[in-house]
């Protein structure tokens, strides 16, 4: 891992999926967090899909999060649609 040319570590979903209600599986995402951090890696979890998942994880030290509790995969003319340019600010609900 000190060898690869990365500056980010993902955490997979199966690690996620289960937080916040498996010790093991919050054992695991601290630890990588951990070790990422000692490396200096930047550390992105994908496959969050609640706001305890996300609670655990900001918490924890990751604060690169990706999964459903933000969107669904859409196409880019939808994200357009989210994302005004003019004010960055970012809507929500809005329909494809």
């Amino acid at each position: 891992l000190k060898r690869l040319p990365v500056d980010t570590l993902k955490i997979d979903q199966s690690f996620i999926r289960d937080i916040p209600d498996s010790k093991e599986d919050k054992a695991i995402v601290r630890t990588i967090i951990s070790m990422a951090e000692s490396l200096g890696l930047h550390v992105l979890a994908e496959g969050v899909e609640t706001e305890e998942q996300k609670q655990f994880l900001q918490e924890a030290g990751c604060n690169i999060i990706q999964g459903y509790y933000y969107a669904r995969p859409m196409p880019v003319h939808t994200l357009e649609k989210m994302f005004d340019m003019s004010t960055n600010k970012i809507y929500r609900g809005i329909d494809g």
